[in-house]
């Protein structure tokens, strides 16, 4: 292993600082000037762009249109949504002059204090507000329904405690915004949107997740219903990776946003919202990748294949790449991107250091010997077995191994998750076996004074009452002794 891989924390050492190391090292991402702000380095920006196209064609499938809103925001437009406006208001950033003052040496640059707006602008921290004000002007019959929108950008909440991916100042990501006739057809539209965000995590991402409601404690702000896909990390801890909402009639309501329906009578629309984000990456990280580097699934890795050849002089090399273009066209055929790395800046012991850290899915290896041999060497990233196999069907069996890949991984992540769901009804016992993470699937009366005390006494949060459970015998909550109204899955999170 390189020299350099060896800077890199051990999870069981600090798990934390494990992720820190990786996001830097693997050419992720890195710290920018502005506090709590990243640099989207060009490795983990193809990583998002996959992720992006992906969900893009998902989306599509379903009617929505890609469409874009302003990133500044009146601040009025928050004040017609109370409590949309109360679970923002910590993390708004506000732009309130236009102008700067620049003295005639350039020495000093001082805001213009007569350049102050009018209005004070919120930088987005989701849309909202300026999308309902937009959808007063195209909605006014029932023929304009159903509008489905979605736009991918960048929004800004002043986070005061940051990770890279996980909880950033400014992120990437998508936001939907639907509006229909009837309470029916938004809320299938909300859930829907969930089931697809759940499709592309567990079929892409090969991260398996709980989809459930999340209690009225932890729904976005302004929603009536809030629907969530949890993911387990490595650490027991969870990670909400994907959210759609049911809004009601709110924000119809706040912008008077109305359609004559077909008996030519007013009524207020229906809404829905729902979004995923550059936390993706950060699920993405936690859950496959180990003490060597990233593990990437094939689907979602930059470079499925690098093949490195083994050379002692020009002779060798021309001999090898002439044997081994063949089978980078056939992957390059079937769709697989490839990576020939001849260069010869770096040793080969280097390179393949580096492309482990980087989490390519599969490595081959071809040298001299090889070719006199009939073989070559196949190495597969997320069991690190290599072999030598013959050279003969190997464009085959690099397929076969990609999509053996993204199984196993899957399997290996579901049954690690699957093994850490406990049912608990001693508060006692919770308490304790909390600290060590895990999917706690405990019963609760439903109440905020028993989520509220949950919440301080463990730092573990009810994440959702889930799906695909037996709710018909909840029990009694272990908190309060009082009936339970349901089951829910309680965890520490990220």
């Amino acid at each position: 292993m390189a020299k350099e891989l060896k800077q890199l924390t051990k999870r069981a050492d600090n798990y934390s600082q494990w992720y820190n190391d990786l996001v830097a090292k693997a050419d992720l991402a890195e710290q920018a000037p502005v506090r709590g702000c990243m640099i989207i380095k060009p490795y983990g920006y193809a990583i998002w762009e996959k992720m992006q196209q992906e969900l893009d064609r998902e989306f599509k499938k379903t009617g929505v249109k890609n469409a874009y809103f302003p990133l500044l925001i009146p601040k009025s437009f928050f004040a017609r949504e109370a409590e949309h406006v109360k679970g923002f208001a910590k993390e708004c950033a506000v732009v309130t002059h236009y102008r700067l003052k620049v003295s005639d040496d350039g020495s000093d640059i001082v805001v213009d204090p007569a350049a102050k707006l009018d209005e004070p602008l919120i930088i987005r921290p989701t849309s909202e507000t300026i999308i309902w004000n937009t959808y007063k002007g195209w909605i006014h019959s029932w023929r304009d329904l159903p509008i489905m929108c979605n736009q991918w950008c960048n929004v800004m909440r002043w986070e005061m405690r940051t990770r890279p991916f996980l909880r950033t100042s400014e992120f990437l990501w998508q936001e939907g915004h639907t509006a229909h006739a009837t309470r029916e057809e938004a809320e299938a539209k909300a859930k829907e949107m969930l089931h697809v965000y759940a499709n592309f995590v567990e079929g892409f991402m090969a991260v398996p997740v709980i989809q459930g409601v999340k209690s009225a404690t932890e729904r976005f702000a302004g929603a009536l219903d809030t629907y969530t896909i949890e993911a387990m990390m490595q650490d027991g801890k969870a990670l909400q990776s994907g959210t759609s909402h049911f809004l009601g009639q709110n924000f119809a309501k706040s912008f008077d946003v109305t359609y004559l329906n077909k008996e030519n009578k007013p009524e207020y629309v229906w809404a829905t919202s729902w979004g995923v984000s550059t936390r993706l990456m950060g699920a993405l990280i936690m859950v496959h990748s180990d003490d060597n580097g990233l593990v990437l699934p094939p689907k979602l890795a930059p470079i499925q294949v690098v093949i490195v050849p083994i050379s002692k002089n020009a002779e060798q090399l021309a001999a090898i790449t002439e044997k081994i273009q063949p089978v980078i066209n056939e992957l390059e055929a079937a769709g697989i991107s490839v990576k020939y790395d001849d260069a010869d800046n770096k040793r080969p012991g280097f390179k393949f250091a580096d492309y482990e850290l980087k989490g390519v899915p599969v490595r081959l290896v071809l040298g001299a010997r090889d070719i006199e041999n009939g073989t070559i060497e196949i190495m597969r990233r997320d069991t690190l077995e290599k072999e030598s196999v013959s050279f003969d069907g190997i464009a085959q069996r690099v397929k076969d191994t990609l999509e053996d890949m993204q199984k196993a991984l899957f399997e290996k992540a579901k049954k690690y998750r699957d093994s850490r769901i406990y049912e608990c009804n001693d508060y006692d016992e919770f308490k304790k076996r909390i600290v060590d993470g895990g999917f706690f699937l405990c019963p609760w009366d439903g109440t905020a004074e028993t989520e509220a005390k949950i919440k301080e006494d463990t730092q573990a949060t009810i994440r959702c009452v889930p799906y695909g459970f037996d709710q018909s015998n909840p029990g009694t909550d272990m908190v309060s002794g009082k009936p339970a109204t349901c089951k829910v899955i309680i965890a520490r999170s990220y």
